[in-house]
């Protein structure tokens, strides 16, 4: 049974994506997704200067007089969000953990499928595929996706915090092969997650042929600069490996941001190399400028 508190963050998350689609998306995402191609319409009349192309012989010989095919632009897409759900992800030092955030760039991008008539799925992936929700249209099947996905990381939480159950590590490699065997037509995933992975590289390639990929790669501050407050104890959520650091000394902060600093540039020329796009996502900073962006180069790349 899903706890009532998971219900009412469900409705508070449908209030504000909605405000958000509304206000901030409106007509942004019809421009930037585009359908899979034309779909046949109705045949009319000839006109001088159609395309002779278009002709459809079999009504041409049945009426005795040319007509054409008409199409239009088929806008049904498939959108799949693909989740992170790992123990990295159950981290936060601001206002919300990363998970939470995750969850809310969801609800967003899910309304703004479902308001175009778009069908939108849901993949849950940490070393291992924990659910998946095979896309279909309809505010209730958004709401469920929200439920589902805030209810995962409830009991992450509340499992970490009593110690209990696995660690969950991160396999993006794992989330695209499975995406590609059970997404079979061409789909927008939206894969959010904090990337503390390695060696996807090829299975992000092979889904990119298939799919129009966006990462959405979300950090907290505290993983970008370590303050200056003494000893500090620092635990990898994935492995837990434990180091203890003096975030006095200026050379141990140094490196700390430059380690970051090149994972993140290294993360950035692999999306460049392939051509797809990568919003980053400051958990201090929120998500609807960068989505915004996203939205509106796409659109300019489109013109």
């Amino acid at each position: 049974m899903i706890p009532q508190e998971i219900l009412k963050k469900v409705r508070r998350i449908e209030i504000r994506s909605k405000r958000q689609v509304n206000s901030l998306f409106a007509g942004e995402y019809h421009s930037v997704f585009k359908g899979r191609g034309m779909e046949f319409s109705e045949v009319r009349e000839y006109q001088h200067g159609d395309d002779y192309r278009t002709i459809d012989w079999k009504v041409t010989a049945r009426m005795r007089r040319p007509y054409v095919k008409k199409f239009m632009e088929e806008r049904e897409l498939t959108v799949m969000l693909g989740v992170d759900a790992s123990s990295s992800v159950e981290f936060g030092t601001v206002t919300q953990m990363k998970g939470e955030m995750a969850a809310e760039i969801c609800a967003v991008l899910a309304f703004s499928a479902i308001q175009n008539n778009d069908k939108v799925g849901l993949l849950i992936f940490t070393d291992r595929v924990e659910q998946y929700v095979p896309p279909q249209k309809g505010r209730k099947h958004v709401l469920r996706i929200i439920r589902d996905l805030l209810d995962f990381f409830r009991r992450l939480e509340e499992d970490l915090a009593a110690g209990q159950g696995r660690r969950r590590t991160t396999d993006l490699a794992l989330a695209l092969r499975h995406l590609n065997r059970v997404v079979r037509r061409h789909s927008v995933v939206f894969l959010v997650s904090d990337f503390q992975d390695s060696g996807y590289e090829t299975a992000l390639r092979l889904a990119s042929r298939r799919h129009d990929i966006i990462a959405v790669a979300l950090t907290d501050p505290r993983e970008i600069d370590l303050p200056n407050v003494g000893f500090l104890e620092l635990e990898d959520a994935e492995t837990g490996e434990q180091v203890l650091v003096d975030t006095r000394d200026p050379e141990v902060r140094r490196l700390f941001s430059e380690f970051g600093a090149a994972e993140r540039a290294e993360r950035r020329k692999l999306f460049q190399s392939l051509h797809l796009d990568l919003v980053e996502v400051l958990t201090s900073e929120g998500y609807l400028i960068p989505l915004t962006r996203l939205f509106r180069e796409r659109a300019k790349r489109l013109r």
